[in-house]
């Protein structure tokens, strides 16, 4: 019998640090003045009382490690128990969403896809606009462990690629990610408090700053205006686009980096891929904006730059509606949010590195084409792929394809349109944030989808951001028997 005391020890344990999370929003609010303060303090001590004492229930059955089973568990877990309890704030604060919309909002932030149902950011306390900040920077952190520490250990979606990155095997499966925890943890909140001063000096105050730090090192994109970014100072956007580019590079090149190496990150063939693919589609979306408007400027070219990273990342910030751009920008843009940034980023959608592996098999079956009796194998980085990691590969492509299908039928089923349908799906599988249309696109949000939808969009952003294959593992049968 599956001993599930392991998964509930560390669940109980990440449940209690959520529940010390909830602190900061309380002096936030403390400090405002404003009497919501006690919402966090009593989900504080509710979420750290049930994490304790789940903790404390499992604690005589943890050993040493994990098996394959508990380890799958354990990543959907996580997503599934942590944004139950990260909605009661969101419940019993001043934005008094019902339990479906707080799920989803918690679930877009700790998944870092960024879509909202909440309106009124404007005049909400600013502890919420933390908290929602918070959320989306914890997610960020969990996401870059998973994808480092689990994900290569599972073999899902070709990720075993990165098993040995830049870290030796440290032993069982949790004691390793201990180990690349730390490093990670320290790069990245290095990297937020620069996000922080970068924006201070494009003229944020110390609260916007502080949120928009959070939300941009994650990629998760929760702004704490209606308008997202239009509500900013201009210089806002160059500083937003240059953090959201570095958190979708591999934070492991940054521990390289720090330890004295940055040959690592030059040569990485994933982030050279990414910077070509970005310059390009950033350039030919300038000209082509030029050519509608008749004219080249510095406005043009910083609407282009920061919207198509912000989607291309999976961030999801907008400064202005970019479905007014025409159809040709709008399909570009809703595709590169399919491209997603490298493996073992804050970052989503697909992957650059899934791309360059599926274009090596294409073009190894092109030469044995050519040349039936030659012996052609494909090369990721100049090292030979084996066909274990481009069976995962092909696997992901396919289960995204039918996965994104269909979620797009059962949301057209509750009434929605093809457009909303398809692009809703596309983002929430994807966690990019927005989608397109009038309802969901840049100048919209979730908030007025049925309930149906958006529990279709959150079960979404679960199997999107644990790389998809991670979650249909645990609802087959041959998983419990073995």
């Amino acid at each position: 019998m599956l001993d599930m005391r392991p998964v509930g020890y560390v669940i109980g344990l990440l449940v209690m640090a959520l529940g010390l999370a909830m602190l900061f929003p309380m002096l936030v609010d403390l400090a405002e003045g404003r009497d919501h303060w006690p919402v966090f303090a009593e989900s504080s001590i509710l979420t750290m009382l049930v994490g304790g004492l789940i903790a404390l229930t499992c604690r005589n059955g943890v050993g040493t490690g994990l098996t394959i089973q508990q380890t799958f568990l354990l990543t959907t877990g996580v997503w599934v128990v942590l944004p139950m309890f990260a909605s009661m704030p969101l419940m019993l604060g001043a934005s008094d969403l019902r339990f479906v919309d707080a799920f989803y909002e918690s679930m877009s932030g700790l998944t870092t896809t960024g879509a909202t149902v909440m309106t009124g950011l404007d005049t909400l306390p600013k502890g919420l606009l933390l908290w929602r900040g918070l959320i989306q920077w914890l997610g960020g952190v969990g996401v870059i462990v998973v994808a480092m520490v689990f994900l290569p250990e599972l073999r899902v979606g070709g990720m075993q690629l990165f098993k040995a990155e830049a870290f030796d095997t440290f032993g069982k499966i949790l004691p390793r990610a201990t180990e690349i925890a730390a490093g990670i943890s320290v790069i990245y909140l290095a990297m937020t408090l620069m996000c922080v001063a970068s924006y201070l000096l494009a003229g944020l105050n110390v609260f916007d700053a502080t949120v928009h730090a959070l939300t941009t090192i994650s990629t998760g994109g929760m702004a704490n205006y209606d308008s997202s970014f239009n509500h900013l100072p201009d210089a806002a956007e160059y500083v937003a686009s240059v953090f959201m580019i570095l958190a979708a590079l591999p934070f492991v090149r940054f521990v390289q980096m720090a330890a004295g190496t940055a040959r690592p990150l030059l040569y990485d063939p994933q982030v050279r891929a990414f910077f070509g693919t970005v310059t390009v589609i950033i350039l030919s979306l300038t000209l082509w904006r030029c050519f509608q408007i008749g004219e080249l400027n510095e406005d043009t070219f910083r609407e282009v730059l920061f919207n198509t990273i912000s989607i291309m990342t999976g961030t999801g910030f907008a400064s202005e509606n970019y479905m007014l751009w025409g159809p040709l920008p709008v399909t570009v843009i809703f595709l590169v949010g399919l491209i997603g940034g490298c493996a073992g980023s804050t970052s989503c959608s697909i992957k650059i590195f899934r791309f360059q592996l599926l274009f090596a098999s294409i073009r190894v079956q092109m030469q044995r084409i050519r040349s039936p009796h030659g012996v052609f194998t494909p090369r990721y980085g100049g090292r030979a792929v084996d066909d274990d990691v481009m069976n995962s590969v092909m696997s992901f492509f396919v289960f995204f394809v039918v996965s994104l299908g269909l979620i797009a039928v059962l949301l057209s089923l509750t009434g929605l349109d093809f457009v909303t349908s398809v692009t809703g799906a596309a983002s929430a599988l994807a966690n990019i944030g927005p989608g397109l249309g009038d309802i969901i696109g840049p100048a919209g949000n979730f908030a007025t989808l049925n309930d149906t939808a958006k529990w279709i969009l959150s079960a979404a952003m679960l199997v999107g951001r644990l790389e998809i294959l991670a979650v249909y593992a645990i609802f087959t049968v041959n998983f419990w028997r073995t």
